[in-house]
């Protein structure tokens, strides 16, 4: 069964969720290498119930997105706007290539400017904002390649293996987008 198309770009779609996904994301909630860069809380596995609650009870404010590739339709991550100020127009930007074997390849920067062009095109907000890890060096270099700026630092906000680590605030504003 295919997911029903939302976004797309050269080799990603944006799309809904299927029922078979359930399985593949229950498996990146217990990989510790992939929580840790979306996540400050522990490592935690996740009960198909809490997966399905995750996905069936979706806010007004969360735009919530399967990631997977064209060719084969395989669900590689997901993407997310949330936290939307209607009234100011900003949001938070969200994504995750869960699939270890995708990095590297293109496609998270592919979907994040899906997701941008989205964010203001289609549901016309002004400013898009995101955190990262500092040890996350990789999304760190996206983010910035898609003009993000780093706007402030939550100095040693996190504990990992006995090291203190900051979080970054990046945003990018409508009027800084280069499409």
């Amino acid at each position: 069964m295919l997911s029903r198309t939302v976004l797309s770009g050269e080799n990603i779609i944006l799309g809904s969720f299927i029922d078979e996904d359930i399985k593949k994301i229950i498996e990146w909630h217990a990989d510790e290498k992939i929580m840790r860069n979306l996540d400050a809380l522990p490592v935690k596995p996740k009960k198909e119930t809490e997966i399905k609650k995750w996905l069936d009870e979706c806010p007004q404010d969360t735009f919530r997105f399967s990631l997977r590739l064209k060719e084969g339709n395989e669900l590689i991550g997901y993407a997310e706007l949330n936290g939307i100020l209607w009234p100011h127009r900003t949001g938070w930007v969200t994504i995750a290539i869960a699939d270890e074997t995708k990095w590297g390849k293109g496609y998270g920067k592919e979907a994040m400017q899906c997701l941008i062009r989205y964010a203001f095109r289609e549901l016309n907000l002004y400013r898009l904002q995101l955190t990262v890890f500092s040890y996350n060096t990789r999304a760190k270099a996206l983010y910035e390649s898609l003009g993000f700026l780093r706007e402030g630092c939550y100095r040693e906000f996190l504990e990992r293996d006995g090291k203190r680590h900051d979080m970054y605030l990046y945003g990018l504003l409508r009027k800084e987008w280069k499409e």
